[in-house]
């Protein structure tokens, strides 16, 4: 039987007092699904799609006192020394860079509150909810108990189903320079573990971003059988700025004319994937810059009406595409960019646009089979088998011990006296 459903990008904006606090998240996170609520579908099933790294500034979490630095780099060097007791052995034990064990020493508990708040919104609302992505570590189960493997960290994004059980996980296997070593210093994935998931919401074949621009991804999905693919972007940078990454950094480009490459191009020129969903998060996370249109893009058969990104001429295959903030010509456009970047200090800066695209869109029932769970999989199910919150015995544990460490410390101060 044709499977039909609705597909549902959300286009928020963040703000660093979104992460401060697990209370600020799951409120920033659910204003996402709200987005979305007056859209979905009662009669059939629906999937929505959230945006690249929108579990990155959990790093924040805790840290609102160090906001005011107003820099990213100057942020991170901050919350580094104040948790120095959590950051210096995993530096010092596995061998990673400061920015990556900064992350490290609370990933556990952002990846839980980042999962089950995720499980949370895809029951309440009863959505498939690709969560966008988030920096995660790969997890097995040793002994029964999930535990993180030394010093990775991938750009992950997870599928969960309307029960919040999991449908599948995916890394990004092609990182941006932003995400290598000299930015948040992420560990990339590997192309063979990528799989396409069958779901009554289409074969699904995630690729975060710089993924969905690489041929060796989307011929791998595509290969699968991947009919629906899931594009979960971060731009950073002003929209209307030029572009060159690798692996021809000197092809300089608008950014918008680079998108094409990506989604549109794999719906209206490739082979199984029928139609694509790409949400973009925009706003200014301190000094960065994040700007973009979120599409949902298909056959040119399926969205004749001519349309397209900023700086680029009109064409058919959008079945959905949210506006830019102005209209203009290219000087106009650049400069009104330029206006809204981080720290531009003109009266426009910050000012973008959020939004929520929908389509309802119809496959043939799926033929694929359900792949085998990996490791890190299984490991993830048990994560969003347990509650949110540590043991009470734990947490006395801890703060007892931290009190008995104190109290010799200071007996052994005053002795020296």
């Amino acid at each position: 039987m044709p499977r039909h459903f609705r597909a549902i990008a959300v286009q928020p904006k963040w703000h660093p007092h979104d992460f401060i606090s697990a209370a600020a998240f799951r409120a920033w996170m659910r204003s996402q699904l709200d987005m979305a609520r007056p859209y979905l579908a009662a009669d059939r099933p629906n999937l929505v799609v959230l945006t690249e790294l929108n579990g990155l500034p959990l790093v924040l979490r805790g840290g609102a006192w160090a906001i005011p630095l107003k820099k990213f780099e100057r942020v991170a060097t901050a919350l580094f020394i104040s948790r120095l007791a959590r950051t210096l052995p995993i530096l010092r034990r596995e061998g990673v860079s400061p920015v990556r064990a900064l992350q490290l020493a609370d990933a556990d508990r952002n990846t839980r509150l980042y999962l089950h708040t995720c499980r949370d919104l895809a029951r309440e609302y009863g959505v498939y909810l690709c969560c966008g992505s988030a920096p995660t570590p790969r997890y097995q189960l040793v002994q029964g108990q999930p535990r993180r493997m030394a010093g990775t960290l991938t750009n992950q994004a997870v599928i969960l189903d309307p029960r919040g059980a999991l449908v599948g996980a995916t890394d990004k296997v092609h990182l941006t320079p932003d995400e290598e070593q000299e930015g948040v210093d992420l560990t990339p994935g590997h192309l063979d573990e990528m799989r396409v998931f069958p779901t009554p919401v289409g074969d699904l074949g995630v690729a975060i971003s710089l993924d969905a621009f690489r041929a060796d991804v989307i011929g791998r999905l595509e290969k699968q059988g991947c009919t629906v693919l899931l594009q979960p972007d971060a731009n950073g940078a002003p929209w209307t700025a030029k572009e060159g990454l690798p692996p021809d950094p000197t092809n300089i480009r608008d950014q918008p004319e680079a998108w094409l490459e990506s989604s549109w191009t794999a719906t209206t020129q490739g082979k199984s994937i029928r139609y694509a969903i790409n949400p973009m998060v925009v706003g200014n996370l301190l000094d960065l810059t994040f700007d973009g249109q979120s599409a949902i893009t298909g056959r040119a058969e399926d969205a004749p009406e001519q349309r397209s990104y900023a700086l680029t001429t009109p064409r058919p295959g959008f079945l959905a595409l949210t506006p830019w903030v102005e209209t203009g010509t290219p000087e106009q456009l650049r400069r009104a960019g330029t206006q809204r970047a981080a720290h531009s200090g003109h009266p426009l800066e910050n000012n973008y646009r959020t939004d929520t695209l929908w389509a309802d869109l119809t496959l043939p029932d799926t033929t694929l089979t359900t792949p085998e769970r990996n490791r890190h999989e299984e490991a993830l199910e048990y994560i969003l088998s347990r509650q949110g919150r540590p043991k009470p015995g734990l947490t006395a544990a801890v703060i007892l011990a931290g009190l008995s460490t104190l109290a010799y410390l200071t007996w052994r101060s005053l002795r020296r006296r």
